[in-house]
């Protein structure tokens, strides 16, 4: 009876493919693969202070010390909230909106004129600086670990701003409003630490010319910078929380659009700092 004898290297090819055959049928499923899109929602809530704040509105204008002459000297609520679609991981595109108002009364030290209106030493007077943003931003994430983010990016900022002045017997009233585009960079990280830490910043900020940016015939300048550094923790699987410190600031200056009231000049410079807690819920682990 003859036997049928492979040749030794077929057989050894054999032996692996039977071998390597039972390995993947005792093997675990792979796990399955990340989705494409990550979404995350973020709240903070906290304190702002005003460092240094000061206007003029009108050529003929004052220049109001909001913290000597309107007493904002207190610690105000702060809030901001925002929503982030990512692509990959390496596409980030975040929508936010931040309420800001400041609200304050005082008894006036000395005289103050604003735009074209005279508020007189002992005038007990209201002080309202409103300014509250939306904003949408794109960055791309150059870092490839999941675990840490080094990104780079444009955005469009909406402001609202509203600017009153008011003796409290109502006789004298000054107001400014202002909507507009505000174009941004920006950038962002974030970096782990020890025992489910990171360590996270971000900037957004221009400085420019107001023709340069909406193409208008006003000879305003403005720049805004919006930066802040965090440290936090996962707390459970898709949750973190964080402390968060916060500098905001910025203005303008120039000749805008004159009113029946104002010849259109303002100044304006802002310099905020906020101290917050926040949470972060991550659909990705």
């Amino acid at each position: 009876m003859n036997t049928l004898r492979l040749p030794g290297s077929l057989a050894l090819l054999l032996s692996c493919s039977l071998a390597a055959a039972t390995a993947a049928a005792q093997a675990p499923p792979a796990a399955p693969s990340e989705p494409a899109l990550g979404l995350r929602a973020q709240a903070e809530l906290g304190f702002l202070a005003v460092g240094r704040h000061f206007i003029q509105l009108g050529r003929d204008g004052s220049r109001v010390d909001y913290r000597d002459d309107a007493a904002q000297t207190n610690l105000y609520t702060f809030a901001r909230a925002s929503i982030e679609v990512d692509v990959r991981r390496r596409h980030l595109f975040t929508f936010l909106y931040q309420p800001l108002q400041i609200d304050s009364t005082t008894t006036l030290s000395r005289d103050l004129r604003i735009d074209g209106a005279t508020f007189a030493a002992g005038t007990p007077m209201r002080a309202r600086y409103g300014f509250p943003f939306f904003r949408a931003g794109w960055a791309y994430d150059v870092l490839p670990e999941a675990d840490r983010e080094l990104a780079f990016g444009v955005g469009l900022q909406l402001r609202n701003a509203s600017i009153e002045f008011e003796s409290v017997d109502g006789r004298t009233f000054r107001q400014r409003n202002d909507v507009g585009p505000v174009p941004l960079l920006r950038a962002r990280g974030r970096f782990p630490l020890a025992a489910r830490g990171f360590f996270a910043f971000e900037l957004d900020g221009l400085y420019a010319p107001v023709s340069v940016i909406n193409g208008s015939d006003n000879e305003v300048t403005g720049a805004i910078l919006d930066g802040s550094v965090r440290v936090g923790w996962r707390v459970v699987r898709h949750v973190d929380a964080f402390v968060n410190l916060r500098y905001i600031g910025g203005g303008a200056v120039g000749q805008g659009d004159p009113t029946s009231s104002s010849d259109g000049y303002q100044s304006n410079w802002l310099h905020f700092m906020t101290v917050s807690l926040g949470a972060t819920l991550d659909s990705r682990p």
